[in-house]
């Protein structure tokens, strides 16, 4: 219980550190993704863009599809 309250309390004060919004989240998820699959700093390329993820329901939702669908194409590690 302790942890849902410190999320919710986390969700209502925001991020500490830079956010970016909706629109620029999905103009930049298919790059992030992209840098993420491949096991790039995706949080240094795109600032912002982890925070809004954290806080968004609907863009993390996204984010979690299109992470999997990438990965599934590049199939298993070598």
């Amino acid at each position: 219980m302790e942890d849902r309250d410190n999320e919710l309390i986390g969700r209502l004060l925001g991020p500490a550190g830079p956010e970016i919004g909706c629109d620029a989240c999905f103009e930049e998820l298919d790059r992030y993704v992209d840098l993420e699959a491949a096991g790039k700093d995706a949080d240094a390329a795109v600032p912002g863009l982890r925070a809004h993820l954290e806080g968004c329901p609907a863009c993390r939702e996204e984010h979690e599809s299109l992470l999997a669908l990438v990965r599934e194409d590049q199939g298993p590690a070598s």
